[in-house]
């Protein structure tokens, strides 16, 4: 599966919203107001990239924050895979890490995610990402339970690394 990137637009906010909406994502994908999205999108600290599976139609979308960090280190806000299950979020994520790389001077790409979305976590790791520690109790689900997160990262020669060899 080839997956092509481009920026967001306003016009891709409907598309933003009821994708991070899905009933599948509560408790794992944050959801944002239209405003919080609209100032996100036109701040220069924030990307929005959505991608398409050969050349079709969107089938997920990422927010990338901190891109003025001025120790190059760039955060995965969000990631989401409209339709999940299908093939598309493993090589989804593979060109977001590689637009990070190639089109920032990112040198520390970093995410948090909770420790029990096993299946994130999988991939991130397969991708290089490591674990650098645990955020104790750092989410408090709608019900009231809380969850840990794991921060990982993956760093710019890691990076390299594994696309030379």
């Amino acid at each position: 599966m080839q997956v092509s990137l481009r920026r967001a637009t306003p016009a891709d906010l409907a598309f933003i919203m009821a994708s991070e909406r899905q009933p599948a994502f509560a408790g794992m994908v944050g959801q944002w107001p239209a405003e919080r999205h609209e100032a996100a999108m036109a701040s220069a600290d924030f990307a929005y990239l959505v991608g398409s599976a050969d050349g079709g139609p969107p089938g997920g979308f990422a927010i990338l924050r901190d891109l003025n960090n001025r120790s190059d280190n760039i955060g995965l806000q969000r990631i989401v895979a409209a339709a999940a299950g299908q093939g598309f979020g493993r090589p989804f994520l593979t060109a977001v890490v590689d637009w990070v790389f190639t089109e920032t001077a990112c040198h520390r790409f970093l995410l948090e995610v909770c420790t029990d979305n096993a299946r994130a976590r999988h991939v991130y790791r397969s991708l290089g990402f490591a674990e650098e520690g645990l955020l104790r109790e750092a989410v408090k689900r709608a019900d009231g339970s809380r969850v840990d997160q794991v921060l990982m990262s993956l760093l710019r020669p890691e990076w390299a690394a594994a696309r030379r060899g």
